[in-house]
């Protein structure tokens, strides 16, 4: 059942149905891929529509997401990162990336902060794992590993 502010958060963000069947499309090829892969979500500010960026790429390193992160705008980022447990196991964490740059504006912090569960929920991620900026993605190897 939705709480008083799951709800209010469902009609005020949206998704398209192209938008749903992509997410749930890329949860379940991600999680047989051989590689990390990544796909970088947004808010619409005019019809607070949470949509893929328009080139739909899938990023296949760390790397090539901190690329193409904006300086001072949040973003989602979806993550599938097949890596060896030190039981020696192997595990395809996927999780939600919040990219939240210290320099984004007020208004932009809490749309974004207002979607959060949202999206988490519609993506079915198991864990969000809060970003400030590109540099930290370079620690997300070791933050999944430590689970």
């Amino acid at each position: 059942m939705l709480t008083d502010k799951q709800s209010s958060e469902a009609r005020l963000y949206t998704f398209s149905q192209e938008t749903k069947d992509h997410l749930r499309k890329f949860r379940l090829t991600t999680s047989r891929a051989s590689g990390p892969q990544a796909v970088i979500y947004y808010i619409d500010k005019k019809t607070y529509e949470i949509k893929q960026d328009e080139d739909k790429v899938v990023y296949k390193s760390l790397d090539e997401i901190a690329d193409d992160l904006p300086d001072n705008t949040p973003r989602y980022i979806l993550l599938s990162y097949p890596l060896t447990l030190p039981s020696g196991r192997m595990s395809v964490p996927y999780v939600l990336l919040y990219y939240l740059p210290n320099t984004c504006n007020a208004e932009s912090r809490m749309m974004y902060a207002g979607a959060k569960e949202l999206m988490r929920n519609t993506a079915e991620v198991g864990k969000v794992i809060d970003v400030e900026s590109p540099e930290d993605l370079e620690d997300i190897p070791n933050k999944l590993s430590a689970e």
